[in-house]
């Protein structure tokens, strides 16, 4: 009787290995083909998910549109030949008829399907997409001139067409994480998923409130260390003195005060990613010590003689042009090379006019979610558009939310509740 147990639970049984380099789409797929009762194995890339094929058999694989390691029709090739009995499923829909096919692909589809329904967003490369025209319900959109809403003009006919047309190719590049189409931010992008996969340090440069977190998120989203720890620390938040024990945390009795031993931000992040904002703000003398640590992978408590190994990977971020310091003798020239390997400039809101729309109604639709939903009126439009936005994305953000207080019960935000400057 357990022979036969057994022999049928081997029948019934189904693998599939999902081969994406975003842990949210992975997520969403596995929680949808684990309730089919599949067996999901997951890869953060096409080597991975080769390795997994090759260590046991599976019914079929379901392949994200991009991979960080490989490109996709070069992973479709090396599968074709080592893997011609395996189902291949693409989560764009590309390429389904092709080599076999599971009896129960449909299942795949099914769950495929169910994980755009709960991202609420069309599909395509980037999970989320949040300047779309087809927005979740609920998802709250500027008006044009004519008064109609972007999904109004979606169902308006040719124009809406355009837009539509012009949001799916920026969708193909854009991460969920930056909203807009502008050339620059799609560089960004671009540049997020060539170096993600590595261990390769990153320096983000751009102004006050352009979004350099986001991108430093982004990295190790889409990073093999995704399932660990990101650990942030803003360098200019605190005082010279404590900077060194924060960073490389300290022993019992190190200095005064410090009645218990600590873990440092170094430490915590082990296997993850550590975000250093404001690198520029770093003092020289411990500048020295962040560099030792770069070059030998070990780091000494403050207070401790043991060296302790830690391995992370170190993203850090400036609104200062770091060179320039380096140049006038401000920042360690050593450092700067370290940690300038990889550049990603996020770009200032002023250069991006046309994205405004877009970012208005991604935080009007956040916004909405604690409380009733309201429009944008074609002027307040025009007037955010006409701004010169020196506080970037982050101030953009402020201005409506101080007008979406200041409209009270009412449903649209007219121009006179757009504000820039405290009121006299």
């Amino acid at each position: 009787m357990a022979t036969s147990v057994q022999q049928r639970s081997s029948i019934t049984t189904r693998t599939a290995i999902l081969a994406s380099a975003d842990l949210s789409f992975r997520q969403r797929v596995r929680d949808a083909l684990t309730e089919l009762r599949w067996q999901v194995r997951e890869a953060g890339g096409g080597a991975e998910a080769l390795a997994y094929l090759e260590a046991a058999p599976a019914e079929a694989v379901v392949l994200d549109s991009w991979l960080p390691d490989l490109e996709v029709q070069e992973f479709v090739a090396e599968f074709e030949r080592l893997h011609p009995g395996v189902d291949l499923v693409m989560a764009d829909a590309s390429g389904a008829a092709r080599g076999a096919r599971s009896p129960r692909r449909n299942e795949v589809l099914h769950a495929l399907r169910r994980a755009q329904a709960g991202d609420g967003a069309a599909w395509n490369s980037a999970p989320a997409e949040l300047g779309t025209l087809a927005p979740a319900a609920g998802a709250v959109w500027p008006e044009d001139r004519g008064g109609r809403t972007l999904a109004g003009r979606a169902a308006a006919g040719a124009e809406a067409g355009d837009e539509a047309e012009r949001w799916s190719a920026a969708g193909t590049w854009r991460l969920p994480e930056l909203i807009g189409s502008d050339p620059a931010i799609l560089e960004v992008s671009r540049r997020i998923r060539l170096v993600a996969p590595r261990t390769t340090p990153v320096l983000i440069e751009g102004p006050t409130g352009s979004g350099k977190e986001l991108v430093a998120q982004a990295l190790h989203r889409l990073s093999p260390r995704a399932g660990r720890r990101m650990v942030a620390l803003n360098c200019a938040a605190i005082p010279e003195a404590l900077l060194e024990a924060e960073l490389f945390g300290h022993t019992r009795g190190a200095f005064t005060g410090a009645v218990q031993g600590r873990t440092g931000r170094i430490e915590a992040a082990h296997g993850g990613t550590l975000f250093l904002d404001e690198i520029g703000e770093m003092p020289l003398g411990l500048q020295a010590k962040l560099l030792r640590f770069l070059e030998t992978g070990e780091l000494q408590r403050v207070g401790d003689n043991e060296p302790v190994k830690v391995d992370v990977r170190i993203v850090a971020a400036t609104h200062q042009p770091l060179r320039k310091l380096a140049a006038k003798g401000e920042f360690r020239d050593d450092l700067y090379y370290r940690l300038a390997v990889f550049f990603i400039r996020t770009p200032a809101l002023a250069g991006r006019g046309g994205d405004i729309e877009a970012l208005a109604g991604h935080f009007m639709e956040r916004m909405a979610r604690q409380s009733p939903a309201k429009r944008l009126a074609a002027a307040a439009l025009g007037k955010l558009r006409e701004a010169a936005w020196p506080g970037n994305v982050r101030e953009l953000e402020h201005v409506l939310e101080r007008a979406w207080i200041l409209a009270e019960d009412r449903p649209r935000i007219e121009v006179e509740e757009i504000e820039f400057d405290e009121p006299e």
